[in-house]
């Protein structure tokens, strides 16, 4: 299988979400949309038929959670071990730094689409290329936004050639590296969510025994379920 190239292939997806565009993007998780747009925005909800009570994700890696998201010192050797040492996706949801220059370019209505209830959810370790385009993003203080790439309600896809044809007609770029790597027959789902302010499980998904565990055994935290 031949190494896809990473920074090309990011950049290639920045400069289309810079211009407006949208792209569709392959994780480890599981296939994702992308916008930096209200406009694009828009035309990613209205393609996913999803409704605007629904946030978005804002496209990070690490950097940008330590430099954003506000946690506990515990929480942060907790976020460390399941998706560094453990090597693990995660969602973090968490308070944010609403002076950091990548919040403070989120326009108003973007802003409304990617935050709820003071937090900001942050997708980790989900891929050498979601990592890559989040790093173009910080260092041009360009918020990006993400979400599965799917209709709504619909079940997350873990191959390109299974998502929906009204999302993909509105895709400017399709990276398509194959099946995602957490495929798993018979489950159609994305992220393991945690919000790191009480510990308690928003959204249970790929690998949540194994963050579960980490939890427990490594922490003593008994994770609870919303």
């Amino acid at each position: 299988m031949i190494q896809p190239d990473y920074e090309t292939d990011a950049a290639r997806v920045f400069e289309c979400l810079q211009g407006g565009g949208i792209a569709i993007v392959h994780m480890d998780v599981a296939y994702a949309i992308m916008s930096g747009t209200e406009e694009a925005l828009r035309r990613v909800y209205a393609a996913k038929a999803r409704s605007y009570d629904r946030p978005s994700g804002v496209v990070a890696n690490h950097r940008t959670h330590r430099e954003i998201q506000i946690v506990s010192e515990e929480a942060s050797r907790i976020i460390d071990a399941v998706t560094i040492r453990h090597d693990l996706p995660m969602s973090v949801i968490a308070p944010y730094r609403e002076g950091h220059p990548l919040m403070s370019a989120i326009p108003p209505f973007l802003t409304g689409m990617s935050t709820k209830d003071d937090t900001v959810n942050f997708l980790l370790n989900a891929s050498p290329l979601r990592d890559r385009i989040a790093e173009l993003s910080v260092e041009a203080s360009f918020p990006l936004m993400a979400s599965s790439a799917n209709r709504s309600q619909q079940g997350t896809k873990y191959r390109a050639q299974d998502i929906e044809a009204e999302v993909r007609a509105v895709s400017d770029v399709i990276i398509d590296y194959g099946p995602s790597k957490y495929l798993q027959e018979g489950y159609a789902y994305s992220s393991t969510q945690i919000d790191f302010r009480t510990y308690s499980v928003v959204r249970k998904g790929v690998c949540y025994d194994q963050i579960a565990a980490i939890f427990i055994d490594e922490f003593g935290i008994e994770l609870r379920i919303d």
